[in-house]
């Protein structure tokens, strides 16, 4: 069993039951799966960007990504169908949490000027963040990057409420901004 596994087990969901009086253990919200997407942009064209881009998040989510293709042409972005346009991938499990405890405990804090995530929720209890520079993960290696990436994260819980989900995350220790 993962650390932050076992931690949500032992300390936040009693918390979250005292605090928003759940009768059941199963009604407290729970991580359901993070998933990591990247954009590609301009690099669609270009197969080595590709295969870069699939390289890193391979090294820092633990699983190889799926390519996501276009669905139609687009003249003017030069864009044809079945073209790369992006990668991929779903984080569930034992995986989700190790990849949640590295960026929490290791990623987050080599952020430049960080002041906290911002604490906006899609109001379904999911929270979406986006990453500027993949350099922020120790796995990556420096001398290796060729392109500077953005990823987005989507962080699904089981969340009813945003406060539900906000107060779930930050006890699991992600470091959201105050209001």
């Amino acid at each position: 069993m993962t650390r932050l596994r076992d931690h949500y087990r032992t300390s936040v969901v009693p918390k979250m039951m005292e605090e928003f009086h759940h009768k059941n253990r199963l009604q407290v919200p729970k991580l359901d799966k993070i998933v990591l997407n990247m954009g590609l942009g301009e690099g669609a064209r270009d197969s080595a960007v590709v295969e870069e881009a699939i390289s890193h998040i391979a090294t820092i989510c633990g699983q190889r990504p799926v390519i996501t293709r276009a669905r139609k042409s687009i003249a003017g972005f030069k864009l044809r169908a079945g073209m790369p346009v992006g990668i991929k991938a779903t984080l569930r499990g034992a995986t989700m949490y190790e990849f949640f405890d590295r960026f929490v405990n290791v990623a987050v804090p080599r952020i430049r000027d960080f002041r906290g995530l911002s604490d906006t929720f899609d109001g379904r209890g999911n929270y979406n963040m986006g990453i500027e520079e993949l350099i922020i993960f120790p796995e990556v290696n420096l001398d290796k990057v060729k392109k500077s990436f953005g990823m987005h994260i989507t962080m699904v819980t089981t969340a009813r409420t945003d406060a539900e989900a906000r107060r779930m995350l930050e006890l699991l220790g992600l470091p959201l901004r105050r209001r």
